[in-house]
This record gives structure tokens, C-alpha cells and sequence, in this order.
């Protein structure tokens, strides 16, 4: 077992930084590895990673060190996984993209044109093996994970495979055959991800962003199957409302990035107290964390980049995110080559011909245990959802089972929560008529006041004229 690589990286002063802050910083570099940070009480704060990264290092470097050995084993059927973490404007987004996708400047170039680049460079097509690469790109918005290449897709469902792990079902695949097609369909997939202005950052990322590129190398030779599953994500940046200034909408996106990165680290806290595995892991608490399972807990070899702001004015938001580095750096990983055997899968195909007659196989199993309605619920939720696994696993029947009940159980709660919410609405809109009408029978009470008084008046005028007229002639006449 081996620990995940932890990198820290600090981009260079804004210009809005020096504008409002000074040239002040709160970093120092000792060397490659180490730096001391001054925190807002002026104390000096000392961390070692792997490697730190600071602001003259170039995209070449962070690449080179943190991501080549990843790229290269995915290659080889090893899973890998590279995730940027950090405050909103921190330079995560730049680092994984660079100035744009289709960026020429070579110096300028992210992590992912870089990779593009390095599975082609890597894969060496002959007579004993071929290779197939298919490129994924989805987004988790407001807490639903959408397909970049496709927007229809809005709210794709994560299933698990016992032998291909977390799986995002339905989630377009694109085929690619050379660098410049993979680089064409991620910066059409960039152009549909949610971004918007906060006072931070000009185009503040609304959504973690996720790029899987599945790498398949059958070698002819000893008929085998090597697949390596390579996936980067792009964080979004915690945030201070107070300094980003969101409202609205943007406060609603701030609330859930933020949920979601708490959830994170429930996780990485889980994963280093205590004796590990023994502990429970709450990777359903989020959809990001659910999605990296694998990644923190399982057959990955991860790399973490930690993004900071250099400016004394972002000091405490870098220290928590360093720490949050310190943490991750206690996780042990076990990637183990990805591999199966041609002959296996061909007889796994031919004892599963048909999935509709491999869910009726399930449900009969699950006949002796349930009741006849529970059998039939789920026979509706797998012809709605689509179950992915192999009917003839134990663990996989449990494991689908408890799927398709967790999510009924979320979909019951979700029904429930916005009953609740209706609900309120009436007690409002009830509340609201209630004080209508009784402002109403206060204004037709003060009508009929008011009319009585008019009459009383109207009364009293009469009279008044009566007597002023009775006057008037007893004085002519006298």
C-alpha cells in the first residue's frame, strides 16, 4: 500500500489582489518540499508535501511530477485519479485547463490537453496489443450529475460494479482515435459547464468537473483484457460569502459546493482515524464523494493538488485548505492492475444473453425473502433504472439490492420533503388569505362606519338648513 501524492501549488498575486491588499504574501519556500505559511496571527505555520509548486513554476512541471506516473500506469490497466482542491480564484480550473483547451501555447498548456497528449504518446498499437480509448465528461450541479456531451442526461444515476467499480450509468462515452478529436469534444464539453462572476474569481466554477478517459488494451498474444480508468476532477472553490459577495442563485450554488466539500472531508477524516476500513466511510452523503470512492478508498492511485492564493488577504483560507492536504496525505491507496481473461468473458457472455431475463432470474431469487408488491416494485424500478452487475454474484445481488432500496428510500424521502414543502406553502397562502379577509372585514367595517357618519352628518346638515330656512322666513315675514 501506498500513500496518495499531495502537491501544493500557489499561483502568483492577482492584480486585483495587489490592488486592494499590497504585494504582501504569507508564503515561503524553503525548499521543494516544505514551506511556512503566516497565518492571520502572524505565526508561522511549517508543511512538507511532496512536492510545492510555487508561483514560477510552470503547467509543464506540476504535470511531469504529478500526473506522468498516473497517465503511464493507466495506461498499463492501473486506475488513476487527479483532483485539484482549493478556494474559489485559487488557479484550480487553470491548472486542469490552462488559458482553454485548445490553448497553442505550449508553456501555458494544462494538465488535461497534457494528458490527451500523453495516452496517445503512451499507447503503442502492434500485432500484440490493441488498444481503445472512450472519453466521458459530466458535471455535479445543485447536486445532480449532468452529461457535458449530452445535456438531455441531467440527472445520471451512479451504480457499482464489483468488477469495475463506481460506474456513472448512462453517461455519454465518446469514442477517440487522435489528440486533436479528444481536445475538440472536451472544450465543446467545457463550453456547456456552469460558471459564473462572483467578486473572487471573473468565471467562478458553479459544479465539480469530472473528465474520464477509459483506456481498454487487449493483448492478443495471452488473450487478455487490461483497462485503466484515468479520471481528473476539477473541484469548485470553497467560499466565504462575505468575500465573494454571491446572493441568490450564486448563494444557493455556494451552499451546495460547500455542503458537498464538507462531505469530502467527513471522508478524508474517516479514512485517517481509526483503524481505516474497520470505520464507516460516508461516501453516500454526497454524489463527489460517492463518484470518488474508488479514488480515496480503493483500486486508485490518486494524486492531490492543493491550490492556494499567496495574498495574506486569502491566509486562512490556504491554511485550511493545506490542512485539508495534510489530512489526504495519510490515506493509503491499493491500485492493482485491472485485468481479465479473454476466455472469461466470453463464457461470462454467454451465461448473460439477455439483461430482461437476468433481472427475472433476481426477482425469483428474491421471491423466497419478499413480498409479492416488493418483488413487484422492483421489477419496476429495474425497467425504469437498468441494474449493471452479474446476476450470478451473491455480493452483486446484495449490492444491487441495496441500491435499488437506497434509492427508493431517497426518492420516498425527496417525495416526502417536498410534500412538506407544499405543505408550508399552504400554511403561508392560508396565512396569507386569512389576513386578506380579515383586512377586508376591517375595511368594510370602516365603510359602514364611514356611512353611518355620512348619514348622521347628511341628518344633521338637514336640519341645519331646515332651521336656518324656518329662520330666514320668520324674519322676512316679521
Amino acid at each position: 500500500m501506498s500513500n496518495i501524492t499531495v502537491c501544493a501549488r500557489f499561483r502568483p498575486l492577482s492584480s486585483k489582489e495587489r490592488r486592494d491588499h499590497g504585494d504582501g504574501v504569507c508564503i515561503r519556500c524553503i525548499d521543494t518540499e516544505t514551506f511556512i505559511l503566516k497565518d492571520e496571527k502572524e505565526e508561522d505555520i511549517m508543511f512538507s508535501f511532496d512536492r510545492v509548486f510555487c508561483e514560477k513554476s510552470d503547467q509543464a512541471e506540476v504535470y511531469e511530477f504529478l500526473v506522468l506516473p498516473i497517465v503511464r500506469d493507466a495506461v498499463n490497466g492501473i486506475n488513476g485519479t487527479i483532483i485539484t482542491y482549493g478556494q474559489t480564484g485559487a488557479g484550480k480550473t487553470y491548472s486542469i485547463e490552462g488559458p482553454g483547451i485548445l490553448e497553442c501555447d505550449e508553456q501555458k498548456k494544462g494538465i488535461l490537453p497534457r494528458v490527451v497528449d500523453g495516452i496517445f504518446e503512451h499507447i503503442k498499437p502492434d500485432k500484440m496489443a490493441k488498444y481503445s480509448i472512450k472519453l466521458s465528461m459530466v458535471e455535479i450541479y445543485m447536486e445532480k450529475i449532468r452529461d457535458l456531451f449530452d445535456l438531455s442526461k441531467d440527472n445520471i444515476q451512479i451504480k457499482e460494479s464489483k468488477i469495475q467499480g463506481i460506474l456513472l450509468s448512462g453517461a455519454t462515452e465518446m469514442s477517440i482515435i487522435d489528440p486533436a478529436e479528444a481536445l475538440q469534444s472536451l472544450s465543446a464539453g467545457v463550453a456547456n459547464r456552469a460558471v459564473g462572476e462572483t467578486q473572487m474569481n471573473m468565471a467562478s466554477s458553479r459544479s465539480h468537473c469530472i473528465y474520464i478517459f477509459t483506456v481498454q488494451q487487449e493483448l492478443t498474444g495471452d488473450k487478455r483484457v487490461k483497462t485503466g480508468k484515468l479520471v481528473l476532477v476539477d473541484l469548485a472553490g470553497s467560499e466565504k460569502v462575505e468575500k465573494t459577495g454571491a446572493e441568490g442563485r450564486a448563494l444557493e450554488e455556494a451552499k451546495m459546493i460547500n455542503k458537498s466539500l464538507s462531505s469530502l472531508g467527513n471522508v478524508i477524516n474517516a479514512l485517517t482515524c481509526g483503524s481505516g476500513r474497520a470505520n464507516h466511510i460516508p461516501y453516500r452523503d454526497s454524489k463527489l464523494t460517492r463518484i470518488l470512492q474508488d479514488a480515496l478508498g480503493g483500486n486508485s492511485r490518486t494524486a492531490l493538488l492543493c491550490c492556494c492564493s499567496p495574498s495574506v488577504f486569502n491566509a486562512s483560507e490556504s491554511l485550511s485548505t493545506l490542512r485539508f492536504g495534510a489530512r489526504a496525505k495519510h490515506i493509503k491507496a491499493s491500485p492493482r492492475v485491472s485485468c481479465n481473461e479473454d476466455k472469461y468473458a466470453k463464457k461470462h457472455e454467454a451465461l448473460c444473453p439477455d439483461k430482461d431475463e437476468s433481472c427475472k432470474r433476481i426477482l425469483n431469487k428474491l421471491k423466497a425473502s419478499l413480498d409479492i408488491e416488493d418483488v413487484k416494485l422492483l421489477e419496476e424500478l429495474f425497467i425504469l433504472e437498468g441494474i449493471l452487475f452479474d446476476p450470478y454474484s451473491v455480493e452483486e445481488l446484495e449490492s444491487s439490492y441495496e441500491d435499488v432500496t437506497l434509492r427508493t428510500i431517497s426518492s420516498l424521502q425527496q417525495a416526502v420533503e417536498e410534500l412538506v414543502s407544499t405543505v408550508e406553502e399552504l400554511k403561508m397562502e392560508n396565512y396569507a388569505l386569512k389576513a386578506r379577509i380579515v383586512a377586508a372585514e376591517r375595511l368594510d367595517a370602516l365603510r359602514k362606519e364611514s356611512c353611518k357618519s355620512s348619514n348622521v352628518l347628511h341628518k344633521i346638515l338637514s336640519a341645519f338648513s331646515f332651521l336656518n330656512g324656518w329662520g330666514q322666513s320668520l324674519l322676512s315675514g316679521g
